[in-house]
């Protein structure tokens, strides 16, 4: 399709620039699309208010080509996922019944400004996103109905959980895999990807003395560090620059494509005594060229003013408008002492790998070395912050102390730079998993932004508060916005999907799957999250069945990871003899369900119950019990320790304390304070209620998460299938409540 000339089309937040095949938000944030999505897009707005009928769009879109419908309807999701349309609220593309589609937003039809001219306009700043935590703080369920911890939607509680917490943020980080050359996961082409954006890619180190990898490291951060600063760069973030390993052979067109970018820069640096010589090169991934390249032989106390040079060379090149603030940040290195910046590039190499407690704990325990050799180093002291809030968000010191460890980290940062970003970044990281504290965290993500306008975890915590406060629509454009920055990260990816399968868009969380699968192809978890959704919407538990198989025919060591899935998995196939293996490879101190330990016992338990053996079942359960109490009484504040407690006791048919316990969940968090969260400890206190016999107020829980917009909490999976609804089985109102979940079509 040949768009017309110079002609930009203005709706609602976005800016559409055909001739340059751009879609913009108002900000100037390009959307990168794939040349079908922007061909369907061209053609719905050029005919808007036009009723398009499907035959009509495809043969537009592929003029030459015979394709089914369901590509049609894929491109449409795709847009209607790019402009935060909700299911059932559309304010771009209507769907007409039985004929095709309509573009029906109003469209605003411009001659093609210049730059100033489009910099010049007052960007329109829209609420999209229903504020549902506050509607519902209105009109809060009956007394019975505060509820329960969630243990995530379905069997794959234990991986989506994973995905779906707001502290995804550090449990995916903890299983990546290394990846040589993935494969692409995105299809941006030269006419959708931004000129001015770029990847640093490893450097190689070249010295003969392997702990220079580390020095090397430090050079290729700090040139990122410095380009991601400028508002006018795109810049792809370490975790995906850096899967391309120093030494291996790279494409750079193919590279570009999978990154999103216009423009590589990758180099060498080797060491002599105190001297260095770096090479650096900048590529044109469009055309595979070199177009600059530059050696420097500097001393090594030099190494920190080489980077900010080489930084603004880059910038340079790329014509990037540099803001005195970035040029001023350009002049201030992280840290002068090569030591300190070692350590720091190791705890952050640390920080990614598994085993997640023990590594962190090293990872803290290098950056207080860094510190003491460096007391300025900010960016180590707010790293320091992040890994003790991650620490005890993970359930492995969920105590009050390792808050205030994160505290005093960020106030140390504070005191030296009180303005950079990274300090505003730690601190709503702080308010945001340490307090709930929605306000304070959002002005310092506020703050954060202005000078990390290329920080993906500034997007990515800001799309987890907005999806605590039900912001549904900008929680799902803010991940993927992190997505963009980050394109391979497999965190970022398992979040988004995990997001969209929480609220109950199954093909969309199922891309986001396929995209982290490329990524890390043996990955258990991710495999299992890939096979979940017809779970989760249909009631098919035969994709995860096959994909367990799979995982265990080729990888049997990974069983003790995944034993809760196992386990799960065979209790609703009810299925005896696979229950008991899933519990004989589980490890014994339990499996980490989101941020929380859930002790073997408990599985044990619910299994005897399930197959009706009462005294296994008090056993395993009372000796779960000890183990919960003790944490209850250590973090009375701890709703996820309350919660199970409450089932365990409805198990050992403790009615009024498990009851009393279910609700003390929810009132440490109500579903006003977490829209996200909170529906987990509703349905739990339904199960509770289930449990101990009553069967009115068990169904008051559930039809009140039944009629939350999202229904978060609830699948139709779950409800169907797993044993711990039994007892409701055949009663009309649940029955009703299953079928108001069941699959359209």
């Amino acid at each position: 399709m040949k768009p017309s000339s110079g002609i930009v089309y203005e709706f609602g937040e976005f800016r559409f620039e055909p001739v340059n095949h751009l879609l913009s938000r108002r900000d100037g944030t390009p959307v990168l699309i794939t040349p079908r999505v922007f061909d369907t897009l061209l053609y719905l707005v050029e005919h808007h208010d036009t009723v398009l009928d499907k035959e009509r769009l495809m043969e537009a879109v592929w003029p030459d080509s015979i394709v089914e419908e369901n590509n049609l309807s894929q491109n449409i999701s795709t847009l209607r996922r790019i402009f935060g349309e909700d299911p059932g609220s559309h304010r771009f593309i209507d769907t007409v019944p039985g004929r095709g589609y309509r573009f029906i937003a109003e469209v605003k039809i411009r001659g093609g400004e210049t730059e100033p001219e489009r910099k010049a306009e007052t960007a329109v700043e829209l609420g999209e996103g229903t504020r549902e935590a506050e509607s519902v703080a209105a009109a809060l369920p009956p007394a019975s109905a505060v509820g329960g911890r969630k243990r995530w939607p379905v069997l794959v509680s234990a991986l989506v959980v994973v995905a779906l917490g707001a502290v995804s943020f550090f449990l995916w980080r903890s299983r990546p895999q290394s990846v040589v050359g993935p494969q692409p996961p995105i299809s941006a082409t030269n006419n959708s990807i931004p000129e001015k954006s770029i990847a640093v890619l490893q450097f190689d180190n070249l010295s003969d003395d392997k702990q220079n990898s580390y020095f090397a490291a430090a050079v290729q951060d700090e040139i990122l560090t410095d380009l991601a600063k400028i508002a006018d760069l795109k810049v792809i973030s370490r975790i995906s620059a850096g899967l391309y390993k120093s030494g291996n052979p790279r494409n750079s067109r193919e590279i570009g494509q999978q990154l999103g970018v216009a423009y590589l820069l990758e180099g060498n640096m080797q060491r002599f005594g105190d001297q260095v010589r770096v090479n650096a090169q900048l590529i044109d991934t469009r055309t595979d060229t070199h177009i600059w390249s530059q050696t420097y032989d500097r001393h090594v106390a030099d190494v920190f003013a080489l980077q900010s040079e080489i930084a603004q060379s880059i910038a340079a090149q790329l014509q990037a408008r540099i803001s005195p603030t970035e040029l001023a940040d350009f002049a201030q290195p992280s840290t002068i002492d090569l030591t300190a910046k070692a350590l720091y590039e190791q705890a952050l190499e640390l920080e990614f790998k598994p085993p997640q407690h023990e590594n962190l704990l090293q990872a803290v325990r290098l950056l207080e070395e860094a510190v003491a050799r460096d007391p300025r180093f900010v960016l180590a002291y707010c790293a320091a912050a992040r890994m003790h809030l991650d620490l005890y968000l993970g359930g492995y010191d969920h105590a009050p102390a390792r808050r205030e460890l994160a505290d005093a980290a960020i106030k140390n940062a504070a005191r030296i730079q009180p303005d950079a970003g990274e300090v505003h970044l730690a601190s709503a990281q702080y308010w945001f998993h340490g307090f709930r504290d929605y306000d304070r965290a959002r002005t310092e993500i506020d703050l954060a932004r202005r000078t990390l306008p290329n920080d993906p975890k500034v997007c990515f915590i800001t799309a987890a508060m907005d999806r605590r406060q039900g912001r549904w629509s900008e929680a799902v454009r803010n991940f993927e916005r992190a997505v963009e920055l980050d394109p391979l990260n497999v965190e970022f990816l398992m979040s988004t999907g995990g997001t969209d399968e929480g609220l109950h868009s199954y093909a969309e969380a199922r891309q986001m799957f396929e995209r982290a699968s490329i990524l890390t192809p043996r990955d258990s978890f991710v495999r299992i999250s890939r096979a979940s959704p017809p779970l989760d919407a249909r009631a098919d538990i035969r994709p995860l069945r096959s994909e367990l198989n799979a995982i265990m025919a080729e990888e049997p060591q990974a069983a003790p990871e995944i034993a809760d899935v196992l386990f799960d998995c065979a209790l609703i196939e009810r299925d005896p003899a696979a229950v008991s293996r899933a519990l004989a490879v589980m490890p014994a101190e339990g499996i980490s369900r989101g941020n929380f330990m859930y002790p073997r016992e408990w599985f044990a338990g619910l299994a005897a119950r399930t197959f009706h053996d009462s005294v296994a079942a008090r056993t395993s359960f009372t000796a779960a019990r000890t183990i919960l109490d003790k944490i209850v009484r250590e973090q009375p504040d701890y709703a996820p320790a309350w919660s199970l407690l409450g089932r365990v006791d409805a198990g050992l048919g403790r009615k009024e304390e498990a009851v009393q316990e279910g609700r003390r969940a929810c009132e440490l968090l109500p579903l006003s304070k977490d829209a996200w969260f909170a529906p987990g400890y509703i349905r739990n206190l339904a199960w509770i209620y289930a449990w101990t016999g009553n069967k009115e107020l068990a169904l008051e829980q559930l039809e009140f998460l039944q009629h939350l917009q999202r229904k978060q909490g609830l699948h139709y999976g779950w409800l169907r299938l797993h044993p711990e609804w039994d007892s409701l089985r055949g009663d009309p109102r649940f029955e009703k409540i299953v079928a108001s979940l069941a699959p359209k079509n």
